[in-house]
Parts: C-alpha cells; sequence; structure tokens
C-alpha cells in the first residue's frame, strides 16, 4: 500500500505539471481542448492525492511501521481517533494533507465555474496548480511521507503527548482550511492582473470564497486558544508563540480584505489596496508553514530543523516578485477615477480600517521576526515576549473595535454634522453609560474601562442598525416585528450576517478584557486542608491513581465551596505517557458565564500536593463569540432573496463556449 501512495504521489506531480502549462497555455492560445484538459488535470490530480492520503492512513490504521513517518507519530497502544489525527502531526505528514486540501479546492473551483469566467479560470487554474505543484515537488523530491524504514521496529515512538487533544482534530484542520482557501481569491486576482479584466468580476467570483476561508481561519485561532488553554496548563488562551503569531498575520489581513472588497464593489474604488492586501494575506499563509516546517524559531508548535526554510523562502520570495510585478504592470489601470469627497465618511473610515488591520499584521510580524533579525546581524537571538505585543497591539485592536461601531453609522460620500448627531446619539450615550456604570463600580484599569465602553457603543450600533432597517421593513409591509426583521436579513444577509459577525467580534474582546482581572494563588495543601481564592474554598482530599490504555494518571480530589455551599469537585491531574519520560499537566476547569476556576496540579507526593489556583474572568465569552461568528457567517455567506438568484456571468451552452476558441 505505500507504493501505491508513493506512485500516486509522484504521478500526481506530473499531472499537476501538466495541468498547470495546459492552463497558462491554454488561456493565452484560447484553445477551449487546452482548458478543458487542464481542468481535468486537477480533478485528477485530487483524485491521486486522495489515494496518497488514503495509502498512509492505512498505514497509520493498520500500524505498518515499515513506513518511517508513522513509526515516528504513533504507537500500538495510542487511541484511534488520535491514530487517525497523527496523519497531519508531523512535518511529512501535514504537508501531504495540505496539498490534498488544495487539490480538493481546485476540483471544487473548476466544477463551480466549468462554463463560466472563460477570461479568468485558465490563469486562476493555472496559478493554483503552480502552488499544488509547489507542494507536490516537496512531497516528492524533499520529504516523502511514506518512505520505508531499513528495518521494522517493534512498535512506534508515540504521538507527542500534547498532541493527545480533542483539539489536534479541531485546530490543524480548520487552520489548513483558513490557509489553503485564500489561495482561491489569490488565484483569482493573479488572474485578473495577468489579463488586465480588473473590474470586481474576481472579487464577486471569490467572494464567498473568502468567507470560507476567513472562517475557518478564524475557528483555527479559536480551537487553538482554546486547546492552548486546557492543555498547557498556564492558564492563558494565548502566548504570543511564534506560530500562533504566524496564524494571526493572515487573519488580520485577510479581514482587512473582506471589507475593503466592499469599496470596490460599491464605489470601484481601493483597487491597488484589495490587490495588495490578497498577495500578502496569500504571502503569510505560506509565511506561516515556513515558520512551522523549517524549526528556525522556538515554539510549542514547530517540528525540529529541516531543509524545508530556505525552500520555502524561495518560494515566497518568487510569488512576491511575480506578484508585485504584475501589479506594478497593471498599476495605471488600477488607480481609481473616485476619490474620497471627505475624510468623514463611510469610505474613509473603511481605509482607516485597512490601515489598522495592516499596522497590526505589521507589528506582529517584525516582533516574530525580530529575533531572527538579531540573530542574522548581531549573533544574539533577541527574545521579543509578550509585553511587547501587548503594548503595541492593544491600542490598535481598540482602535479597530472603535472603527466597528463607527463605520455603519458614517454616511457614503460625506457625512452631514445633522448625519452624525442623529446617528452617534443613542450609540455614543450607550458607550456613556457603560463607562459611568464601570467607573462607580470601581473600575480603574483604563484598557479595560475603554475596552468595555467601547463594546457598548458597538453593540448599541448593531442593535440600532437591526431597529432602524426592521422598522422601515414593518412601515414597507405592514408585517409584525419579528417578522419584519426575518425579511430584513433575507434580503440583505450579507450586511445583517456582517453585523452579527461584529456582534461575535464585541464577545470575543469582553472575554479578552476579563484577562485584567485575572486572580491567583499558589498553595501548598495536606490533606483535608483548604484554601481560598475569590468566593472560593478549596478542600484537598487526596489523590486518586489508574491507568489508561497509553497514560499512566494521577488525579488529586478538591471539592469546591462557594458561600459556604458545596457546588462541585475539581480533579486537576498529571498524566505519565509510556512514550514521554515527562509528565503533562491537566487542569480541571469549573466555567459559569462569569468566570472559570482554573485548577493545575503543580506536584504531589503521598501526604500533599501544590496547586496553583486561577480565576478567569468571562473567558467563556471567548468560546461563545465562535458561535456567534458562525451564525454570522452562515447568514452573510447565502444569497439574497430581494431578487432570484442567479449566477454571476450568464450560464452558456457548450456549443458557445467552443466558439471561443481563437484560430491562430
Amino acid at each position: 500500500m505505500p507504493e501505491i501512495g508513493t506512485f500516486a504521489l509522484i504521478f500526481a506531480f506530473a499531472v499537476g505539471v501538466y495541468g498547470t502549462l495546459a492552463a497558462f497555455r491554454g488561456g493565452s492560445s484560447r484553445t477551449i481542448a487546452l482548458l478543458r484538459s487542464a481542468e481535468n488535470s486537477m480533478l485528477v490530480n485530487f483524485a491521486l492525492l486522495s489515494v496518497a492520503v488514503a495509502a498512509l492512513l492505512h498505514a497509520f490504521l493498520t500500524r505498518d511501521f515499515s513506513v518511517e513517518y508513522v513509526a515516528g507519530y504513533s504507537s500500538r497502544d495510542l487511541p484511534i481517533f488520535y491514530t487517525i489525527s497523527a496523519l497531519w502531526a508531523g512535518q511529512k505528514g501535514s504537508l501531504l494533507f495540505w496539498a490534498w486540501v488544495l487539490a480538493l479546492l481546485t476540483s471544487l473551483v473548476v466544477l463551480q465555474n466549468r462554463w463560466k469566467h472563460r477570461e479568468l479560470m485558465p490563469y486562476a487554474v493555472g496559478v493554483l496548480g503552480v502552488v499544488l505543484v509547489f507542494f507536490e515537488a516537496l512531497l516528492v523530491f524533499v520529504t516523502p511521507p511514506l518512505e520505508r524504514l531499513a528495518f521494522v521496529p517493534p512498535d512506534g515512538q508515540g504521538l507527542n503527548p500534547m498532541l493527545q487533544n480533542p483539539g489536534m482534530i479541531f485546530h490543524p484542520t480548520t487552520l489548513y482550511l483558513g490557509y489553503v482557501g485564500f489561495t482561491i481569491p489569490f488565484a483569482f486576482a493573479l488572474a485578473a492582473l495577468i489579463t488586465g479584466r480588473l473590474g470586481d468580476q474576481w472579487i464577486r467570483t471569490t467572494r464567498r470564497w473568502t468567507l470560507f476561508a476567513w472562517f475557518f481561519l478564524t475557528w483555527g485561532n479559536l480551537f487553538g486558544a482554546q486547546w492552548a488553554y486546557v492543555e498547557l496548563g498556564w492558564g492563558g488562551f494565548w502566548m504570543w508563540d511564534p506560530v500562533e503569531s504566524a496564524s494571526l498575520m493572515p487573519w488580520l489581513t485577510g479581514t482587512a480584505f473582506l471589507h475593503s472588497v466592499m469599496i470596490q464593489e460599491k464605489k470601484n474604488m481601493l483597487k491597488v489596496w484589495n490587490m495588495l492586501l490578497i498577495i500578502i494575506t496569500f504571502a503569510l499563509t505560506i509565511f506561516g508553514t515556513f515558520l512551522t516546517r523549517s524549526g528556525i524559531l522556538s515554539s510549542v508548535h514547530t517540528f525540529s530543523q529541516s531543509t524545508l526554510g530556505p525552500i520555502f523562502l524561495g518560494f515566497i520570495g518568487a510569488v512576491l516578485v511575480f506578484a508585485f510585478g504584475l501589479l506594478a504592470h497593471r498599476l495605471p489601470q488600477l488607480r481609481s477615477k473616485n476619490e474620497l469627497d471627505s475624510i468623514v465618511s463611510r469610505e474613509s473610515s473603511f481605509l482607516f480600517n485597512n490601515l489598522l488591520f495592516v499596522g497590526a499584521a505589521f507589528a506582529v510580524l517584525w516582533g516574530t521576526v525580530f529575533p531572527l533579525i538579531s540573530e542574522a546581524v548581531r549573533g544574539v537571538k533577541i527574545t521579543v515576549g509578550a509585553p511587547f505585543f501587548n503594548q503595541v497591539s492593544i491600542p490598535i485592536f481598540l482602535a479597530l473595535l472603535a472603527l466597528t461601531g463607527i463605520c455603519p453609522l458614517i454616511a457614503w460620500r460625506k457625512a452631514s454634522a445633522s448625519n452624525l448627531r442623529r446617528n452617534f446619539v443613542r450609540p455614543g450615550a450607550a458607550a456613556v453609560v457603560v463607562a459611568l456604570v464601570l467607573v462607580t463600580l470601581g473600575l480603574r484599569h483604563v484598557y479595560a474601562l475603554v475596552s468595555f465602553s467601547l463594546a457598548g457603543f458597538v453593540l448599541a450600533t448593531i442593535v440600532y442598525e437591526f431597529y432602524r432597517g426592521t422598522r422601515a421593513r414593518r412601515q414597507i409591509s405592514g408585517k409584525s416585528w419579528p417578522s419584519a426583521l426575518g425579511d430584513l436579513v433575507a434580503r440583505n444577509r450579507r450586511r445583517y450576517g456582517g453585523y452579527v459577525v461584529h456582534f461575535g467580534v464585541v464577545l470575543f474582546f469582553i472575554g479578552a478584557t476579563g484577562k485584567a482581572f485575572v486572580q491567583e494563588n499558589e498553595v501548598t495543601l495536606a490533606r483535608d486542608e483548604t484554601a481560598q481564592i475569590g468566593d472560593y474554598t478549596l478542600t484537598y482530599r487526596g489523590n486518586s491513581t489508574y491507568r489508561d490504555r497509553n497514560r499512566f494518571v494521577v488525579a488529586a480530589q478538591l471539592e469546591v465551596h462557594k458561600a459556604g455551599r458545596l457546588i462541585g469537585s475539581l480533579a486537576p491531574q498529571k498524566r505519565l505517557y509510556g512514550s514521554s519520560d515527562q509528565p503533562t499537566t491537566e487542569p480541571a476547569i469549573r466555567s459559569t458565564l462569569k468566570e472559570d476556576l482554573y485548577v493545575i496540579l503543580a506536584a504531589y507526593d503521598q501526604d500533599q500536593a501544590s496547586f496553583k489556583f486561577i480565576i478567569n474572568p468571562l473567558t467563556m465569552w471567548l468560546w461563545i463569540s465562535g458561535v456567534v461568528i458562525t451564525a454570522g457567517t452562515v447568514i452573510a455567506i447565502l444569497p439574497d432573496t430581494r431578487v432570484p438568484s442567479r449566477p454571476l456571468v450568464k450560464p452558456v451552452r457548450k456549443q458557445e463556449v467552443e466558439a471561443y476558441v481563437e484560430v491562430g
């Protein structure tokens, strides 16, 4: 079976090279046979990569330790759930999975646009093919995932204990879907630059793909934060680890792109910005892959040192040179004939929004790569820690939160004084009321006060926008308030779905702001002794031990009282896996909407145990925000009902497509 997978990879690489060349040649010569052949090659490529993935998965499930990658990332006692996730646990498997996802999305693009976008499709398919061939070349010539060992070990080395968490299924898969998803709008953007069709057709064609990529990248970051929170045992959800930062950067520029394209669609402006943003976003997705797989930065996410670093840097450099060269060539055609009429307008607020997102991404990039630069220049690696990132990013993120509320309230082109007074009175009053209440309650933390006040401002803006729209629909249709609201959202899903997403973002800010009020207490308790933190009293009742399939577990038993009443028990753990000499920490968490009680078992012996107790306020709202963002994205991605659903380009018969061929 591994030999079949290896052959499939080699054949996929050959088919990918042919399909890529056929796509570009078919586009330049306008030969329909070549175009169809190139598209069919992408479908075949996906089938071949699926065979390779199936071969590697079969090797894992049958415990075929003659395959070097299987022996390195699984063992006989590893549960099936984690045996499957080991497919992408290491460098070779993750690259194969990445290529497979890209081939899948490319096939969907081909099937979706089989008879549409005849000018853009050849070059979009060609660009997708170039990226796919790059990853396939790595799998065939540099890091083959199905390579056999010279001997067959009796058992494998097992999976890293930190990876034996449900997050191993959800975090990498959603992150890859987000990373790879942004390749689709990037490919169509380059196709537009190559063909000179620089209107908004490429944006409209890829709008849902952009939402798709942004949604999964958002969830990838959230799943990663939740995984760190429940697995690493340090009490936080974001430590500004280099690879965490690497996944945040394309999210920032991708979010800017998602907002910026609306201005091009509505006002035919910011064309250059949109091209820059999608090129940078794609480059940052590859850069994140480079950081993870080169091993040049110290991180819990990275793999060991490898030869892939220079290859990825070379690919990123080639992509940027080619893309920016095309952009420079088309720059005169991309310059907008429309200009900003006023700095106080919705167009300006979108531009400021872009600048802040890009500024945040640059700050994170600088903090991430500065250790590499300092080591290369001075020979000393200077670590950039969380204080730098917090000091730089928090003001920028608060400004972005403010713009989230300001943008919907400002008129297009130029906002009048009466417009500003009419639209800002209610949300502004809500922000003032929130600030006054919090100050009265004793809140003195400046950033927290600003964050909560801005959250009140944005929430009031969203509620006001829904109220105004529903009232107008009700006056027109005479329907009830709930029916008018449903009709309003159905007729403009993109706008009101966006508001729901913004509501989710506000909830995330509320949850993140809770970190300003964390309480901690480190204690050593003998059996039946108690400790206090906040309103909680915890009583240590001793340890229990047991052996699971592939680990030995020591769990401390704690009773939790609040206001003199028993409210539950917690059992923080130390786990020792057979494949590791170092025990891992498994915190115990009691979550409510108000706060999390987070308990870490630091050390133990027969008569006593040491604990770290943490109260994390408002953490639950971080995870709730993901549910709300999901609802908003689903609403935004569905078609409106105010007009009959129709394709962006009129469907054509096969005979008409064949007439597209240009002789000579």
